[in-house]
């Protein structure tokens, strides 16, 4: 025991010495990518806009005139980015996010059952250059704060009077997140119409509801202009977050926009879209009441980006804790064909950019910017697949090869047994 001990003691300064190693690897290549960190300077325009009282959906900033996208609540909690200047800003949004980025991989690593602390270090050494991971340090973008927000929510140790903080509040600042409620609510509905008590699940949404409802009616109170205009009229806007086609959109509508040569799918994305909620949704559920947590959560997770309007590839930073999940449940293979389609950056291999050349895509092309969402798909239907297997049975795949070698029916394993 004590060799074991002082073994551990000896892995966790190497752990963390490779992971500062890698940070300061990752922050000379941004250096040298001169990344713009155009996100973050939006953010502080938008909370100047408010200390100013200026019409916030009315706002075109940096060269690249974008404009407001999010809920009302996001810009007040933007306010305190303009205390800061551009230089500064830019020193914060980067070791902010790498503090985040080692707090995601954490709670990615307690989801799926690892308790390791080295672990932390070395999933985070590499997770940094994943393409997802890059670009939001790029952008300075806050997926990984409501990835945490999220995850600390679904995976804590506490009271039950914080359940539905972290889920609600990211809702109030983007609301893609959301999306964990209704699957929180649809577990709790299931369990009471099976005879089972759903009440924590539905405490859970519940919580969830009240911390959105409050925030966004407190930014309603003290921006009631910007409020109206998000609520009425923003919210439908999708043209204000950017084109559809855009090779960067990893949503199903990106790819059908892509894939039908047209900016406009219609119909074609709404029908597929809502298969893909119902489905992604079923399969949480059911692997949630089954006990397969992780499972449920990223089945979630992945569902919200397939379904959601606009999923740019920065989004997809929950590749991480779906690549974790693969591969502590023994898919070794889907694991690192996962982790190498969002380590590849191939989307960007392709013609993107000005003059819309998305429309114009070959076969070859296709396939390579439709990456993500087919990695999406595919992790959804592994995941059904286990769901739909009877609780603890053993497949084929998993007997040992003399089991096979003798044609044994599966069995049951023992608890330690896991599946995806």
């Amino acid at each position: 025991m004590t060799v074991i001990a002082f073994s551990g003691v000896r892995r966790m300064p190497t752990a963390l010495g490779v992971c500062l190693l890698s940070f300061a690897a990752f922050w000379v290549a941004q250096r040298a990518a001169h990344v713009s960190m155009i996100d973050l300077l939006v953010y502080r325009a938008e909370g100047a806009t408010v200390r100013a009282g200026g019409d916030l959906y009315a706002l075109r900033t940096t060269a690249a005139r974008l404009p407001t996208t999010y809920p009302p609540f996001a810009a007040l909690l933007f306010t305190p980015l303009t205390l800061f200047d551009t230089a500064q800003l830019r020193v914060l949004g980067w070791a902010g996010n790498l503090v985040l980025l080692v707090l995601f991989v954490r709670l990615s690593l307690r989801l799926v059952g690892h308790t390791r602390v080295e672990g932390v270090w070395w999933v985070s050494a590499g997770a940094v250059w994943c393409e997802p991971v890059w670009t939001t340090l790029r952008y300075g973008q806050v997926n990984l704060l409501l990835a945490v927000l999220v995850l600390w929510d679904l995976t804590r140790r506490g009271p039950d009077r914080w359940a539905g903080v972290g889920i609600g509040l990211a809702a109030a600042v983007k609301l893609t997140p959301a999306l964990f409620a209704v699957f929180l609510l649809a577990v709790g509905v299931t369990a009471r119409v099976r005879g089972g008590s759903g009440r924590p699940y539905l405490r859970h949404a519940r919580g969830a509801a009240l911390v959105f409802t409050g925030a966004t009616l407190l930014a309603a109170a003290l921006l009631p202009y910007d409020s109206r205009r998000f609520w009425t009229g923003a919210l439908f806007q999708a043209g204000r977050v950017g084109r559809p086609e855009d090779t960067a959109n990893q949503a199903l509508r990106g790819v059908l926009a892509r894939v039908l040569h047209t900016p406009e799918p219609g119909l074609a994305w709404a029908v597929l879209a809502a298969l893909t909620a119902l489905g992604g949704l079923a399969v949480a559920v059911v692997a949630e009441s089954r006990g397969r947590r992780a499972r449920a959560v990223t089945a979630c997770a992945v569902t919200a980006l397939l379904v959601s309007p606009v999923s740019w590839s920065h989004h997809w930073v929950w590749c991480v804790p779906v690549v974790l999940l693969l591969w502590t449940r023994g898919r070794r293979r889907a694991a690192v064909a996962t982790a190498l389609v969002f380590c590849s950056y191939a989307l960007w291999w392709v013609p993107h950019g000005e003059g819309r050349p998305e429309l114009q895509q070959s076969g070859a092309e296709l396939t390579l910017s439709a990456l993500y969402c087919a990695a999406g798909c595919l992790f959804l239907m592994l995941a059904g697949a286990a769901t739909a297997r009877p609780p603890g049975l053993l497949t084929h795949r998993q007997l040992g090869p003399s089991a096979r070698a003798s044609g044994r029916a599966p069995v049951r394993p023992s608890r330690t047994s896991r599946t995806v």
